[in-house]
């Protein structure tokens, strides 16, 4: 399946891929133009009103780590979002995660299970929402993050990051307001159970048959004006 280049927020009229396509779901850097986070997922559903994706165990990433080799999440908090910084490929280990976005949306929905398909948890990611082009989808992270629980319950997570990202003049005061806010519209879509909570994903289970994305050698490129082809498999 072919399309011409298209960067857009996901509401315009363009091409959809289709279920088992292989797509990359990317993260910039945070005030940078440079993607540090890469992860090819394979597409599960991409309509109007969603996009789907499918993280399998053992996928090839690509995840920051500080150049010295250590683990982001590793570095004690105070100097983490200081400390000069590369790029390293990594394994997707554990069970696989389901992705929901929906366009124009500031978050997506991940969809976590424990072995024997345990469903875990919802996480609500805060983001910038997710722009498209032909090889797949690229957003920002912004840090704040909500864990939904069976129950129904929900919890805010990593507000000590949100709270030292601005420190560190990753976030200015006004686009951490609009991360609240962002924040605030998904508590209230939680608690009115609205999609996608209600919609039953936690029952969905990846096709056997699909194989797990590969890591592109182009992963990071910027340049996407001359790229044209979705991959099919």
């Amino acid at each position: 399946m072919t399309a011409d280049i298209v960067e857009t927020t996901g509401t315009a009229d363009i091409a959809r891929w289709a279920p088992g396509d292989h797509i990359l779901w990317r993260y910039r850097a945070n005030a940078s133009d440079l993607i540090h986070i890469c992860r090819p997922v394979t597409v599960v559903e991409d309509t109007p009103e969603l996009l789907a994706v499918w993280l399998a165990p053992g996928t090839v990433c690509v995840k920051p780590q500080l150049t010295d080799g250590t683990s982001v999440h590793h570095e004690p908090l105070p100097t983490r979002y200081t400390k000069p910084r590369t790029t390293a490929r990594s394994q997707w280990f554990g069970t696989g995660v389901l992705k929901l976005a929906r366009p124009g949306e500031p978050w997506s929905v991940w969809l976590f299970w424990d072995q024997g398909w345990q469903f875990r948890n919802w996480y609500v990611n805060l983001e910038e929402p997710l722009v498209r082009w032909d090889r797949g989808v690229d957003s920002e992270d912004h840090f704040l993050d909500i864990a939904v629980y069976a129950d129904r319950g929900w919890e805010w997570k990593d507000e000590d990051e949100f709270a030292q990202a601005q420190r560190a003049g990753l976030m200015g005061p006004e686009q951490a307001e609009r991360v609240r806010t962002a924040g605030r519209a998904a508590a209230a879509t939680i608690e009115s159970w609205g999609a996608p909570f209600r919609d039953g994903w936690e029952n969905w289970r990846p096709d056997p048959a699909w194989s797990v994305p590969a890591l592109p050698a182009d992963w990071g490129r910027t340049d996407k004006k001359h790229t044209s082809a979705h991959s099919r498999s």
